[in-house]
């Protein structure tokens, strides 16, 4: 056994949740408390007790809670999403975005846009949700082309490719159609103007996503073994990994639907939750629903604040943090992922 793996038993997995539990706590107080205009904690307590109202409290409610319940979902789905794609194909840098879940979201809310101006969030929602699909049938489609191996490296060759193709095709019908403004709002990845009536269509997508997959994380464990391996112990392949897509779809689809693109997400929180955790799904899941949350709570505070009372983008801090750690991950050649 190498210290790496014994330094993850020597703490039961139990408290290390809590501890992350509590980081969540505490990094949710303080993207309340903090902003454009700061408050004070009796205010973010009347707030979220339903106390008696005044004007700052009118804020928290109405404005500033709802973006931060928005980025514990968003941050949790994403991390989810990038940690079950990882199991799915073996590979270290999977996300939803590197898979064209995301670019295939971003395309079909551009073609939504022009044929059906008048959507709903419901139906900006399903859009997303097709667009996904349709994503992850093109990588997978490339990637199986002529009979090969869906190896990882042609998972992410194909990925890149479909991408890139995808989201050339929202801009052009964005110059098209002279739609540009509409469709970057959304690509640009953010919570600006995120309400109420947005969160409660969509959170029920995001919870059902975030209970069924730590119930199949077993599964993944198996999956990690080897399509060969899995399936001598009786694992349903298809089954099984059609039910795990279909997840991650719903919940990439429901995140851009809210947000729009957030990039590297997926990426980071699961390789950060396995530096303490270990390889185990059981573990990695309900750790990467934490600390997803808690990340994007982070990020969404600093781009409130960095700049006050201008707003940096989301995006453009995910992106900060997420390109370096993405070339720390391909230097090390994910040896941390097994």
């Amino acid at each position: 056994m190498n210290n790496n793996q014994s330094g993850h038993r020597r703490l039961p997995f139990v408290w290390k949740l809590v501890g992350g539990m509590l980081l969540l706590i505490l990094c949710f107080i303080a993207s309340m408390k903090l902003g454009a205009e700061a408050t004070s904690f009796r205010n973010v307590w009347l707030a979220l007790t339903g106390g008696a109202q005044n004007d700052q409290t009118l804020i928290l409610r109405e404005l500033r809670l709802p973006r931060e319940l928005a980025a514990m979902l968003i941050g949790a789905a994403l991390s989810v999403s990038g940690a079950v794609m990882q199991g799915i194909t073996r590979n270290p840098l999977a996300d939803p975005g590197l898979l064209g879940l995301t670019s295939g979201a971003n395309m079909m809310l551009a073609l939504a846009f022009v044929f059906i101006p008048s959507l709903s969030v419901l139906g900006i929602m399903t859009a997303c949700f097709v667009g996904a699909a349709l994503g992850a049938a093109l990588v997978i489609g490339l990637g199986s082309v002529r009979g090969g191996r869906l190896s990882p490296l042609r998972i992410v060759l194909a990925g890149a490719a479909a991408s890139a193709f995808m989201y050339a095709i929202s801009e052009g019908i964005s110059i098209m159609f002279k739609i540009s403004k509409d469709v970057s709002m959304w690509t640009a990845g953010g919570f600006i103007g995120t309400n109420w009536v947005q969160l409660q269509t969509i959170a029920p997508f995001i919870a059902v996503g975030l209970v069924a997959v730590p119930l199949l994380s077993s599964h993944l464990n198996i999956l990690g073994l080897g399509e060969e391996v899995a399936a001598g112990l009786g694992q349903r392949l298809v089954w099984m990994k059609a039910i795990l897509y279909v997840l991650v779809i719903m919940l990439t689809g429901a995140s851009v639907a809210l947000v729009g693109n957030l990039a590297f997400v997926g990426l980071m929180v699961p390789h950060m939750v396995r530096t303490f955790v270990g390889t185990d799904y059981r573990h990695i899941i309900p750790m990467s629903i934490v600390l997803g949350a808690s990340f994007m709570l982070l990020a969404e505070t600093l781009g409130r604040t960095i700049n006050a009372p201008y707003e940096t983008p989301v995006v453009a801090i995910t992106a900060m943090l997420g390109l370096p750690f993405f070339l720390f991950v391909v230097h090390k050649g994910g040896r941390s992922f097994s």
